[in-house]
């Protein structure tokens, strides 16, 4: 069960950040949803990291 959460847990993790890095790219990084899709990304990656 735990190896499906943090698979499923990565693979988010890995859209947030691309999501993220063309936002910043195409926006810049101060833009309010560059800002948003970092905070949503720093959630998954405490729960990733929270994950025994």
């Amino acid at each position: 069960m735990k190896l499906v959460s943090k698979q499923l847990l990565s693979l988010q993790i890995y859209i947030k950040r691309s999501k993220m890095i063309k936002k910043a790219q195409d926006q810049g990084f101060t833009h309010p949803e560059t800002i948003a899709y970092s905070q949503q990304l720093d959630t998954l990656l405490n729960r990733y990291q929270n994950i025994a």
